[in-house]
């Protein structure tokens, strides 16, 4: 299995003021802040942004200067409720609820906005022969007669109309009753002559279509009220007439004579009902009481009776006394005896007298009941007949009072008509008169460059966020790890002198990004340059990685050209041999060979000749100018099949010959995307690093190289991300050690 590189542990085994893998690679990309992420997006794209806004603002400018100014006149109404009927019927007033009062505002708007109101304005201004008005007016005739128009003067009128809708507009004021009617126009009087002339008009047309409408009703009321009094002399003498014939003397029911004797019967009937039942009473109690003995024979009382009953109680009690006293014998007690019962023949003969007047009074009162009961039988039989001929009556009474109710109503309205007519409408209340304006509504200048404004921050963010999700290239150390599942060895900062230039001797061949051109021996030239620094710790990544086992044989190679492999390797081998290693440095590029260019060889055999057997090793192997412990192979003249000679097992016995006699070989070969010449060596090196180009190799060339790899069972040790601009928003990661290399180099 391919060893991964752990930058944390290498980070714990680096010596202190080595830059590490690790020093480069502070976390991952989603410890970041997204807003920090954003921000640097549009950093990085600030000259798009501003581009952009700049343009769009410009174009707003332009806009808005070149926009004829527009005045806006506005007038305000205040539209209140009113009885649908003008002349005040009861029945009437509250024909229209509240609820519908909003249908009745929109009605009145759409009033204001009507052809039939707006033909009134331009008759009543002349607005036909205002050329303030009408300075299209040809040019809209010459189009609606292309069109079909039946004549000029049609098209003429159609034309103004558009010409005074467009510009006209009638506003509900929310949660109110005004309405607010305002018209636009380049001329700041005319405009508010238009809206104070519709607002007249319209309040003018409503006045005259009440006055109309009352008119027409006082109008219809007179020949109904004629009608209407014939109705109501035939119907009252028809009442008349039939009260006559039939007795009726009364004004009402209520009153009549018949009826009027009848409730009176009724009541002494009731009366003499009671009367005789309490006449029965007493004298069927008053008869009990003479069959029982121990109950009194009368139970009225009389003067003479309470005399007699006191009397014979005085003698009783004498007699019962004398009896005790003296024996029944004694003559005292006798005579006593004879008072008691001449006293008792008496109270008899008063009891008698009392029930015979009891008797007489019940009879007299049997034979009251009767007649009155025969008399209110008599009277009812007149009173029903009254009735029949009542409902009639009352048919005719109740005519002719609605008639009469009906003419003095409607005569009432005629005389209040003549009134109402003559009086103007008053629910309609100017509130504001329209103002000459000042300033114009449009175009307003800054509300127009706000909107510019925003819209071209906006859209030149949204470009650069567009163009930034476009960009599918690798530009920092997180990006690598997203693309393919290797770590980041090192990162290869673009560097230069102050003058920008380098040594002729020393010109890249892995070309230039922006300003900054790559150094390929930066390591030897400028040793204590932020690149020299980053390739070391790149030196110190490899040599601990290997974890106690050496890591001699390295292929360098690319997905795509250009990415940088050939100024790596170089790079790699010259600060390995500086280490004090025996380092070989062998260009199997045979296509586009760079190494003899980077070190200042002259052309000669190479590895091409040493495997096709034209060269022994001894005139291949040459010796750095930069550094003794450092040799080169070069390429060779270019073979007609390169990647056979890659893959020859001659290669191999070179290869296995070279571990012995060196400490570290580092291999730069072609891109592995365009040819297969790193594919097939790799199997045989210890490690494989891909470099990638910062802002140019794409994620998916770096994932396709890393797979291509690793199906051959290449040990792929990780990326090395090549030329990164120290000077761009991807670098704030590394802007520590940007100062710490920065003081070496001062140093």
């Amino acid at each position: 299995m391919p060893l991964r590189f752990k930058p944390k542990t290498l980070s714990e085994l680096m010596p202190a003021g080595v830059l590490s893998v690790n020093d480069y690679h502070p976390g991952p990309l989603q410890e970041q802040s997204a807003v920090l992420h954003y921000w640097r997006i549009l950093r990085q794209r600030t000259a798009l942004v501003l581009g952009t806004l700049a343009v769009i603002f410009v174009i707003a400018l332009i806009v808005t200067l070149r926009t004829t100014p527009q005045y806006r006149a506005a007038s305000r109404i205040a539209i209140f409720p009113e009885a649908p009927n003008a002349l005040g019927f009861k029945d009437a007033e509250n024909v229209f609820p509240q609820s519908d009062y909003d249908l009745a505002l929109d009605t009145q708007a759409s009033i204001l906005a009507s052809d039939t109101l707006a033909l009134r304005v331009m008759d009543v201004m002349h607005l036909a022969q205002d050329a303030r008005f009408n300075d299209y007016k040809s040019s809209s005739v010459h189009a609606d007669s292309h069109l079909g128009s039946p004549t000029p003067d049609k098209a003429e009128t159609a034309a103004l109309l558009r010409r005074f809708h467009r510009e006209l507009k009638v506003e509900l004021v929310p949660q109110t009753r005004i309405l607010e009617v305002s018209y636009t126009h380049p001329d700041p009087e005319l405009a508010t002559s238009i809206v104070n002339t519709l607002v007249k008009t319209f309040i003018e047309e409503n006045f005259k279509t009440k006055y109309e409408s009352v008119t027409q009703t006082s109008e219809w009321l007179s020949k109904e009220l004629s009608d209407l009094q014939l109705k109501v002399e035939s119907s009252q003498e028809k009442l008349v007439r039939y009260q006559k014939e039939h007795g009726i003397l009364g004004t009402d029911e209520k009153q009549n004579i018949v009826t009027a004797k009848l409730d009176e019967l009724n009541k002494q009937l009731t009366a003499a009902e009671g009367d005789r039942i309490e006449k029965q009473s007493n004298y069927t109690f008053a008869m009990e009481g003479n069959k029982t003995p121990d109950r009194p024979a009368a139970t009225e009382s009389s003067p003479l009776l309470d005399k007699l009953r006191e009397k014979e109680a005085d003698l009783d009690t004498q007699y019962a006394q004398m009896t005790t006293q003296f024996g029944a014998g004694y003559p005292k007690v006798a005579e006593l005896s004879n008072q008691l019962k001449q006293v008792r023949d008496e109270i008899t003969i008063e009891q008698a007298r009392i029930l015979h007047r009891l008797r007489d009074q019940y009879l007299a009162a049997v034979q009251r009941e009767n007649s009155l009961t025969a008399a209110f039988d008599q009277q009812k039989q007149a009173a029903n007949a009254l009735n029949e001929s009542a409902i009639e009556y009352s048919v005719l009474k109740h005519d002719a009072d609605s008639n009469r109710q009906l003419y003095e109503g409607l005569l009432q309205k005629l005389k209040e008509a003549g009134i109402s007519a003559g009086l103007r409408s008053d629910n309609i209340r100017i509130v504001d008169i329209a103002q000459t304006p000042i300033w114009p509504a449009t175009p307003n200048v800054p509300r127009n460059l706000g909107f510019g404004f925003l819209l071209g921050l906006g859209a030149g963010v949204g470009l650069a966020l567009v163009m930034d999700s476009l960009d599918t290239t690798v530009r920092n150390a997180e990006e690598i790890g997203a693309a393919c599942a290797l770590p980041n060895l090192a990162v290869i900062p673009l560097d230069a002198p102050a003058n920008g230039h380098f040594p002729k001797r020393l010109t890249a061949i892995a070309g230039s990004n922006g300003n900054h051109k790559a150094l390929p021996l930066i390591t030897y030239s400028r040793p204590r340059s932020q690149a020299a620094e980053s390739f070391r710790a790149f030196r110190t990544s490899i040599v601990l990685s290997g974890s106690g086992a050496p890591q001699k044989v390295i292929l360098v190679t690319s997905a795509w050209p250009r990415e940088g492999k050939t100024t790596v390797s170089a790079n790699l081998a010259l600060v390995m041999a500086q280490r004090g290693g025996r380092v070989l440095l062998i260009d199997a590029d045979f296509r586009k060979p760079g190494l003899e260019q980077i070190f200042g060889i002259a052309p000669q055999a190479g590895l091409s000749s040493l495997i096709a057997g034209a060269a022994p090793m001894e005139e291949v192997i040459v010796a750095s100018p930069q550094s003794p412990n450092l040799s080169i192979v070069p390429s060779g003249p270019m073979p007609p099949q390169p990647a056979e000679l890659l893959g020859s097992q001659t290669m191999k016995e070179y290869l296995a010959q070279w571990r012995n006699e060196f400490d570290h070989i580092i291999i730069d070969t072609p891109a592995c995307l365009s040819v297969t010449d790193a594919v097939l060596l790799s199997p045989e090196a210890d490690q494989v690093i891909l470099v990638a180009r910062s802002g140019q190799t794409t994620k998916a060339a770096l994932r396709r190289a890393c797979d291509v790899l690793q199906q051959v069972n290449a040990n792929v040790m990780g990326v090395v991300l090549n030329a990164f601009d120290m000077n761009s928003l991807d670098s704030y990661y590394y802007s520590y050690h940007s100062r710490k290399s920065r003081y070496y180099e001062e140093a």
